[in-house]
């Protein structure tokens, strides 16, 4: 499966914003789904999760309650509202995809990954 992710931009902190990863080329109900973000100089981590129809979700400590992700898998879309945006949200944020029903926290357990969209949040 291939991945578009988008929607990343500059917001300033306690913003909003909603990526949106798209997949194409298998039927995208038979992935898990997580999103992971990398800022400059430190490793990836991982920042939620779903599995394949919705009914379960994971999530950072960093990030719960203000994060959510969703999916449609009629229209092949994951995606991850950011609520009450801070400075040390900004990242490359990724959206990744296993071949299982289930999630995983780990990235390395996610065979297919896109592009990345830049979020910036400014203080």
């Amino acid at each position: 499966v291939q991945l578009q992710a988008s929607g990343g931009g500059l917001v300033q902190a306690g913003g909003s914003l909603r990526l949106s990863c798209v997949a194409s080329g298998r039927t995208f109900s038979t992935y898990g789904v997580g999103w992971f973000r990398q800022a400059p100089g430190l490793e990836r981590e991982f920042v939620a999760a779903i599995n394949w129809n919705g009914g379960s979700t994971g999530y950072a400590d960093s990030v719960k309650g203000r994060f959510t992700i969703s999916r449609d898998n009629a229209k092949n879309t994951v995606y991850l509202r950011m609520n009450s945006l801070k400075p040390q949200d900004t990242a490359v944020y990724y959206c990744a995809a296993r071949y299982s029903t289930t999630y995983d926290y780990t990235a390395r357990y996610y065979d297919n990954w896109g592009q990345g969209t830049q979020v910036t949040v400014s203080s």
